[in-house]
């Protein structure tokens, strides 16, 4: 007998929150014959899983790793995240809250701080999990563009002038998710300024400022003023699968989203954090492993823009200097939304450009992540999306 589904009410806070077309496609991209350019993963090949297993065991030998723990997170760890934060933005270890996750983190400070309603300044193309977070969030969302220097701060001053008055503006600043681009030092300066002036809060997205390929991470925009709200990631730089993030800023933010974690979920996981702990104290090791990851991932970075300069010369290609990712566009007008089904179909995968985008435009552009095959396959994948564009 078939049971009766009930009907069921959901909050209208959900009416707003777009689905992710990447976690829709991680489905198509799971099958083998797929070589996929879609995912913001990093390279299997470069996760430490030898050295996260001693760390793990070293752990487990402490009964304390298998117990709830602070809700603003391990000490050791705090420490050294502040140590690491303190030389780039005079954080002391009060102002750090970890998280799991950066993701948990953003989803926190949209809590703490926005009311429904309240206008927050977005880049365009706009990072996935920021837009479903602060649609979550009921915020009015205003969207300023990107150039290849990151957001262009100066059409933020003009409409800033205009009568803007946003609560607070996102940026990840450092080989943009999803357009591969840096803010320059000029802008992250300006940016800062504007918001002691203004009096709005900057989120600083940074999962990816240490994958500089030249190993020299950008200036983080909260070096530069005190009303900058910094997150951070050890899913790029050790695995995503300890789920560690962490939050530093103004004590008073902090504090609250220490408070609003403990209603959440009581604290991040005691386990993974005493492994990250472990990893990023070991500064020999960590700084050998940084260094392969960057060496690696700045190998790939090349081999994909040769590819698609070679064979793919109708797009245009960002060059990145770090992080992940490259964004293609096609002045010919490509529509990238109905050439994802054919190139699935030739067995590579892309996020079409109408993903990141507010308003659903974009339509000519597609985000490709390079870090996560070996060059061969990154020819190969491009091979196969040029074929499919024919």
């Amino acid at each position: 007998m078939d049971r009766e589904v009930p009907v069921i009410t959901l909050s209208t806070r959900l009416d707003a929150v777009r689905g992710s077309a990447i976690r829709d496609l991680l489905t198509l991209t799971a099958r083998p014959e797929v070589l996929s350019l879609a995912g913001g993963l990093p390279a299997a090949d470069l996760l430490p899983r030898e050295r996260i297993a001693e760390a793990a065991a070293a752990a487990l030998h402490d009964p304390a790793s298998v117990q709830y723990g602070e809700t603003a997170g391990l000490a050791r760890l705090r420490e050294v995240l502040a140590e690491h934060e303190s030389r780039r933005c005079g954080r002391p270890v009060s102002d750090v809250v970890v998280t799991t996750g950066s993701q948990q983190a953003l989803d926190l400070l949209a809590r703490v701080l926005l009311d429904p309603g309240d206008t927050v300044v977005v880049e365009d193309p706009v990072y996935v999990g920021a837009l479903q977070v602060f649609q979550a969030a009921g915020a009015a969302l205003h969207t300023v563009p990107l150039d290849g220097d990151g957001m262009q701060v100066d059409v933020l001053a003009q409409r800033l002038a205009a009568g803007l008055r946003p609560r607070l503006v996102h940026t990840v600043s450092s080989f943009h998710n999803p357009r591969g681009v840096t803010m320059s030092p000029e802008r992250r300066r300006e940016l800062a300024a504007l918001a002691d002036r203004h009096g709005f809060l900057v989120v600083e997205d940074d999962p990816y400022g240490l994958l500089a390929f030249d190993g020299t991470p950008p200036v983080p925009v909260a070096a530069h003023g005190e009303r900058i709200v910094r997150l951070g990631s050890a899913s790029k730089i050790l695995a995503p699968a300890l789920r560690v993030g962490w939050i530093t800023g103004p004590a008073p933010v902090c504090a609250a989203v220490e408070r609003l974690k403990q209603c959440t979920d009581l604290c991040t996981s005691s386990l993974t954090q005493a492994i990250a702990a472990d990893l990023l104290a070991d500064t020999a090791w960590f700084g050998a492993h940084l260094e392969r990851v960057r060496t690696v991932t700045a190998a790939r970075a090349r081999a994909f823009c040769g590819a698609v300069a070679e064979l793919l010369p109708q797009a245009g290609c960002t060059v990145p200097t770090g992080g992940m990712f490259c964004w293609l566009t096609f002045p010919d007008g490509t529509d990238t939304a109905a050439l994802l089904p054919r190139a699935l179909e030739h067995g590579v995968a892309f996020v079409p450009g109408s993903a990141f985008a507010v308003d659903a435009t974009l339509p000519s552009s597609m985000r490709c992540c390079f870090a996560s095959l070996p060059a061969g396959d990154l020819r190969e994948a491009v091979g196969r999306l040029a074929a499919s564009a024919t």
